[in-house]
């Protein structure tokens, strides 16, 4: 087992320079973050290679990147012209629960909470009295995402996030981080030079024979963790005991109508597909296990459920989900999929490289410190888990017993964690978001409810409301929101004059 510890020599060694491996949405999102704040102190090199391509399959995020482009002043106009963009205002989950049953994950909040007691326990005692309309009545980004309708309202009115041209979003982050100083070197890697030891690299070696050094190296070199894994050597732990997929097969379609400001999710027999809408064509694939359909057909499964012409061959792409044992070790951070990859239903690996990327900049060494590794370590390791029991969520509460693929789901020995959760809500309508977790108390009631979960009990307080203050609690809520969203343009036309202005001014 290769030693861990940090060479003596290199203890007060300075970090002036910092070698990213690997491009794509990883390693330019990586370089963009470093130029813009570091820049100037910081030497930034990016290696790839034109010979390697990137998995590209995501298209589709949450709103935290709404937040990642502010911190970097992002235009948004131009960035949305520049990938094709479209809104995003959550996901319709499509035969999830059951077949033919639907429910959607928004990004909003759901009504007002009171300070002792969640807004699901006044619907719940609604519900139970015949009172409550559809728990996604009392949101607006669900009701806008339903009614097709999106605008930027005022203070941040309304929670969003995107659809995009994954190939089309590095490319546009390149060019702003070369434009923030970051070096890009073109060059296949062939060897990874480590100290004696092996628990810090020293310098890789490209194909043409010359040697890049670094202080700090980051791994962006997708799934198979070219210098955390093969070089390092951490230990990569393995979910698919609790998450089945580990195959996926995209393809893209020409658009055959406007586009829809939401994702959609559809449940198969061993998996899921997704639609995900673009200016200018639709992203489609699917996800699966190996175990329980061959590739062929999914392949069919796939193409016989598009709407439009195919523009690409369909591709399979192989993945195991789980996280790195250390997502730091020595002198090597692994950012995106080399530290950890979870399928993309609900759209967290770019957040998740987001994260990273935040991380590492809050962390940054001026020499690099064991105490900062193992701050990291934790943090990601606390990220990726609780995202981990959300999606595996998905999965296990479902009244879906049809094939042999949704039986094992619902069979399964979940995360203790994950159990704590299911059961608190299901006996008394509670939820509580545990430190810096990504999903709030309002994305779990959400999914819970949709996959069947109604609790049996709720907070004493709603109980105090009589039938009429209820109703017009409850009332008071959900009327302006139809009002906001009949009010709103529709999201393709919204989309055609806010990226239209940023096309004319590039051109």
């Amino acid at each position: 087992m290769p030693d861990t510890s940090i060479p003596q020599d290199r203890l007060d060694r300075p970090v002036q320079r910092v070698v990213i491996v690997g491009g794509g949405t990883a390693g330019w999102m990586t370089a963009a973050a470093l130029s813009k704040l570091l820049g100037k102190r910081v030497e930034i090199l990016l290696v790839e290679s034109e010979e390697i391509g990137t998995v590209g399959v995501g298209e589709a995020t949450i709103p935290t990147m709404v937040t990642f482009h502010r911190l970097l002043d992002i235009n948004e106009q131009a960035f949305m012209a520049a990938t094709h963009a479209t809104i995003k205002l959550g996901i319709a989950f499509e035969h999830w629960r059951e077949r033919g049953h639907r429910y959607v994950h928004s990004f909003g909040t759901t009504g007002r909470d009171h300070w002792a007691a969640g807004f699901q326990h006044f619907w719940l005692a609604a519900h139970a009295r015949g009172l409550a309309r559809d728990y996604g009545d009392y949101c607006l980004e669900l009701q806008a995402s339903e009614a097709n309708r999106f605008a930027h309202l005022p203070n941040g009115g309304m929670n969003y996030a995107f659809h995009l041209d994954a190939s089309q979003y590095a490319k546009f982050m390149r060019a702003f981080s070369e434009r923030h100083g970051t070096r890009r070197i073109e060059g296949r890697i062939v060897e990874v030079k480590t100290a004696p030891g092996g628990g810090w690299i020293d310098a890789i070696r490209l194909a043409d024979g010359s040697e890049i050094a670094g202080d700090l190296f980051v791994d962006c070199s997708g799934l198979r963790g070219l210098l955390i894994g093969d070089a390092l050597g951490v230990e990569y732990e393995d979910w698919s005991h609790w998450l089945f997929n580990d195959s996926a097969i995209a393809v893209q379609t020409e658009s055959v109508r406007d586009a829809i400001p939401y994702t959609r999710s559809i449940a198969g027999d061993a998996g899921w597909q997704w639609r995900i809408p673009l200016q200018h064509r639709v992203g489609n694939g699917i996800v699966f296990s190996s175990r329980y359909i061959d590739d062929d057909t999914a392949k069919r499964t796939l193409l016989e459920s598009i709407e439009g012409r195919a523009l690409i061959e369909p591709r399979v792409i192989r993945f195991k989900p789980g996280q790195r044992r250390e997502s730091w070790r020595g002198n090597c951070v692994a950012i995106g999929l080399s530290g950890g990859f979870l399928e993309p239903l609900e759209s967290t690996n770019i957040h998740l490289i987001q994260r990273g990327v935040l991380r590492l900049l809050q962390l940054f060494p001026q020499v690099v410190a064991q105490a900062d590794i193992d701050q990291f370590n934790r943090q990601a390791e606390d990220e990726i888990t609780s995202i981990r029991d959300f999606v595996i969520l998905h999965y296990h509460v479902t009244d879906r017993r049809d094939t042999p693929y949704w039986r094992d789901c619902a069979a399964l020995e979940i995360p203790a964690s994950l159990r704590h959760r299911i059961d608190l809500f299901r006996e008394t309508g509670r939820v509580f978001r545990e430190g810096n977790e990504l999903f709030a108390e309002n994305s779990w009631i959400q999914v819970m409810l949709g996959q069947g979960i109604l609790p049996r009990r709720h907070h004493p307080a709603a109980d105090l409301m009589s039938d009429a203050e209820l109703d017009e609690f409850l009332e008071r809520i959900r009327k302006p929101i139809a009002q906001t969203v009949a009010r709103l343009p529709m999201h393709a036309d919204y989309l055609r004059d806010y990226c239209g202005e940023a096309m004319v001014a590039s051109g």
